[in-house]
């Protein structure tokens, strides 16, 4: 283990950026400065190393105060922590939104995935950097998708220093945020010169284009009803579900829960009755209760908008989780780029607490549960479950082997339940309406209300709440989609591609499966003509190739390579195209078989259907 430290000295804000978050420091040990003599000895080293997981918010705490992490900072938040440099370093460069290299302190990411790259992201890029050079203090960065696909092309405004506590989205700590979307060069070179001046976000609503709807069981409130008014949530039925679930008890919630038929709504559709009774039923403890809101496919922003429009749901949804599992504390892994969300969910949890809806003995029930709230910091590869406890614990996320699985030692090696924010919303009605009536909609093996996010080449991008059944096509008619139409990918970079001639195909999960493609968590993005499918695919081998934790070979080596063939083959046709489809195959094969975890095993499925199903190099 390397625990040797450098000579560089923190700064003054690097110092206090990490005394904020830890308090000040106890000893020399721990980097305080005081005599050499305390030297001697180590105090408080299990104590500092049962800390070991306030690693990321430490990063993040230098990050948003300077910009960047220097040597200094980061060997002083290594002291205070006990752990090896090496390591911290290893966890600070998995991390796309960290940077160790000096960088200014505002920075421009502007998506350039699948659906801004087809709404005019390079153009924008090109825009941005050519105005905003070295001398204007902003640094632009390309990067992937950003969540906000239904305003594509997207650009977020990211600036650090202490001055920006308060600033617009940023919620009383060293940060400040501005959104730029649907972005143009001019309102983005603003937004990055001036994020306190940038425009006001739209609200959440906007991207529900069937609101106002009182029929909509999870988006109903997005709109109507005040997302920072915890009594307004209250007067539309909320904490309704939560009286229900205290009236039927820990067993009789994971009954009705398993009764409805809720499956997972993340993409692996697990059934979240049974993945709850078996973190119930361990008789080791504690148990934990993770909401991965780190949704990171591209084309996916459905999690984003319930908790910038329903933030109270998620809580009162993980409350009753927690009861039914027997977790008291949980952690809501909220995805960086999503300033607004953290804002709000930051904002319900303090206010549920003040009102005895979190905390101690909640509604005199004698059940104890909070939630506290860890950032990711830009990895996709956080959306599976195991590499997500990984990055809370201050490590690398990186995907574990299984068994044991998550059920049985999960995060800090005990029982966790992890669910998403839709599947974890998705209980209040199963609560409200009972596990029968649930039920009934949708259909029996797909049961329930399914959240779709729908962009690309529609006139109504945004997030559709219909039952599952719908076919592909009404749910397209809906969003209004546009002449010329030559694909449909479903489930994001993860998913597969359709024709415009497979339409009817039923938005279940069985019905995906049985056409050779995949819901995934319901990503649904259209292209038209105008869009090159050769320059698509490309880009979604990119988004892989960077997104790949490199963990294992199979992922690590098939990843490159895969995106090496697109390349050739988009040079070069012929003969030499068609060797490299056949190596694409066998890389394809031989990731799906031997990876660890579903990004490798999901990397070739995108391509593999361009090229059977819409003949992509023909």
């Amino acid at each position: 283990m390397d625990l040797r430290f450098g000579d560089s000295k923190p700064t003054d804000e690097e110092r206090a950026a990490v005394d904020a978050l830890l308090g000040p420091p106890e000893s020399s040990w721990e980097g305080a400065d005081r005599s050499d003599a305390d030297l001697r000895w180590a105090r408080g080293g299990r104590a500092a190393r049962d800390r070991r997981d306030l690693l990321l918010p430490g990063l993040h705490a230098l990050n948003d105060r300077v910009g960047w992490i220097s040597e200094g900072g980061l060997d002083y938040l290594c002291r205070r922590l006990t752990v090896p440099p090496s390591e911290a370093y290893g966890v600070a460069t998995f991390y796309s939104m960290f940077s160790v290299r000096p960088r200014p302190a505002t920075v421009l990411h502007v998506c350039t995935d699948l659906a801004c790259a087809a709404a005019g992201a390079p153009r924008l890029c090109e825009a941005a950097e050519a105005r905003l050079g070295p001398e204007s203090g902003v640094t632009v960065e390309r990067g992937p998708c950003l969540g906000l696909c239904e305003r594509a092309p997207a650009a977020l405004v990211v600036r650090a220093g202490e001055d920006a506590a308060g600033a617009k989205a940023g919620g009383g700590v060293t940060r400040a945020a501005a959104v730029s979307a649907p972005a143009a060069p001019d309102a983005v070179v603003r937004a990055a010169l001036a994020p306190e001046n940038a425009p006001e976000e739209p609200p959440a609503a906007l991207a529900v284009p069937q609101a106002p709807d009182p029929g909509l069981l999870l988006l109903g409130r997005v709109g109507t009803v005040d997302p920072a008014d915890l009594d307004d949530y209250r007067a539309h039925g909320g904490y309704t579900a939560l009286r229900r679930a205290f009236a039927l008890g820990p067993a009789g919630v994971i009954r009705e829960v398993t009764d409805s038929g809720l499956l997972g709504r993340g993409g692996a559709a697990f059934p979240t009755g049974r993945k709850w009774q078996a973190t119930a039923s361990q008789p080791d403890h504690p148990h934990y209760l993770v909401c991965n809101a780190d949704e990171s496919e591209p084309g996916t922003f459905k999690d984003r908008v319930l908790m910038e429009g329903d933030p109270y749901a998620l809580v009162e949804a993980m409350t009753i989780a927690a009861y039914a599992t027997g977790a008291r504390h949980g952690y809501l892994y909220l995805r960086g780029e999503y300033p607004r969300a953290l804002v709000r969910m930051e904002h319900a949890i303090a206010q549920a607490r003040a009102r005895g809806l979190l905390g101690d003995d909640i509604l005199g029930q004698g059940f104890s549960f909070d939630i506290e709230i860890r950032r990711g910091a830009g990895a996709y590869i956080c959306g599976e479950e195991t590499a997500l406890f990984n990055s809370i614990e201050g490590f690398r996320g990186e995907p574990r082997s299984k068994p044991p699985f998550p059920v049985e030692k999960g995060l800090f090696g005990k029982p966790t339940v992890a669910n998403n924010v839709e599947t974890l919303v998705n209980v209040l009605p199963v609560l409200t309406l009972g596990a029968q009536a649930y039920a009934a909609i949708g259909t029996g093996a797909s049961t329930g209300p399914k959240l779709f996010c729908v962009s690309g080449s529609v006139d109504r991008p945004g997030i559709y709440e219909l039952p599952f059944g719908a076919t592909l096509g009404e749910l397209l008619t809906l969003a209004g989609v546009r002449d010329g139409l030559r694909a449909v990918l479903l489930g994001g970079a993860a998913g597969g591609f359709v024709r415009p001639d497979e339409l009817d195909i039923p938005l279940t999960f069985e019905g995906t499966r049985e056409a050779g493609t995949t819901l995934g968590s319901g990503v649904v993005m259209a292209f038209d003509d105008t869009v090159p499918l050769p320059r698509l695919l490309l880009r979604i081998a990119e988004f892989f190739r960077d997104e790949s934790c490199g963990q294992c070979v199979p992922c690590r080596v098939g990843t490159v390579r895969q995106e090496e063939a697109l390349h050739r083959i988009a040079e070069r046709t012929g003969a030499d195209a068609a060797a490299d489809i056949t190596l694409l195959r066998e890389v394809g094969r031989a990731m799906r078989d031997a990876s660890i975890c579903g990004l490798g095993q999901t990397a070739w499925n995108a391509v593999e259907s361009a090229i059977d199903r819409l003949g992509a190099y023909e």
